[in-house]
């Protein structure tokens, strides 16, 4: 899985098997290696971030800390998202 960058211990990542059509951007986040079964967070036009689901079990405080994270660095997300993927739509 394409690593985005890493907060501690936290990987942020976005998942090869999206499909098709592609979802908007997203990215995945969990502890340790990459799974299906990670903590979904999309990106939002305005740069915002919307909690998809938490299926990682991210204790609370760490999950708002890595939420902040990536609201700050969405720029930095959309652009490797473009290069991944070559397009992108926004869930909202």
């Amino acid at each position: 899985m394409p690593q985005v960058f890493k907060i501690g211990s936290f990987v942020v990542f976005f998942w090869i098997g999206e499909g098709e059509p592609l979802e908007p951007v997203h990215v995945h986040v969990c502890e340790g290696t990459p799974n299906a079964n990670s903590t979904k967070i999309w990106i939002t036009k305005s740069g915002n971030v919307l909690l998809a689901n938490n299926n990682s079990k991210i204790p609370e405080t760490k999950l708002r800390k890595v939420i902040r994270v990536i609201e700050a660095n969405t720029n930095v997300i959309c652009e490797k998202w473009i290069e991944y993927f070559n397009e992108i739509t926004y869930y909202c």
